[in-house]
């Protein structure tokens, strides 16, 4: 089973983008518009084994995702990767796994996903 990466930005582009690149590199890539959206993929059993979370979205911003998700025990520990082009000390209030600044250095992302994906998929193996 290959790592499924839940993809959540409300730029197309960059979401469309971003799915591309991972599917590419060998990951199941699911596309989410907004926080709101992601979380109705979530909360309707869907898999994913981490997240790739926007910061600033309209509908359903990353901050209000995550308090969204650690209060549903059923999704709170996928861990969550913050994508942000505002102040990185600001993304770090989505307490994710790990953070990156807009625009993405790919290489490095998808080297980190692939970490995190991989235990996280582990962990829900056992």
């Amino acid at each position: 089973m290959r790592v499924c990466a839940l993809v959540v930005d409300d730029c197309e582009a960059t979401r469309e983008g971003l799915v591309r690149l991972l599917q590419n590199a060998g990951f199941d890539a699911v596309p989410a518009a907004n926080g709101a959206e992601a979380l109705a993929y979530l909360q309707a059993g869907n898999l994913a084994h981490v997240i790739v979370l926007d910061a600033v979205m309209p509908v359903m911003d990353g901050w209000s995702f995550r308090r969204a998700q650690i209060s549903d025990p059923w999704i709170a520990d996928i861990p969550v990767v913050a994508l942000s082009g505002v102040a990185t000390r600001a993304a770090r209030g989505l307490h994710a796994t790990a953070t990156f600044r807009k625009p993405v250095d790919i290489p490095s992302l998808i080297d980190t996903l692939r970490w995190i994906g991989h235990r996280a998929k582990d962990r829900r193996a056992r």
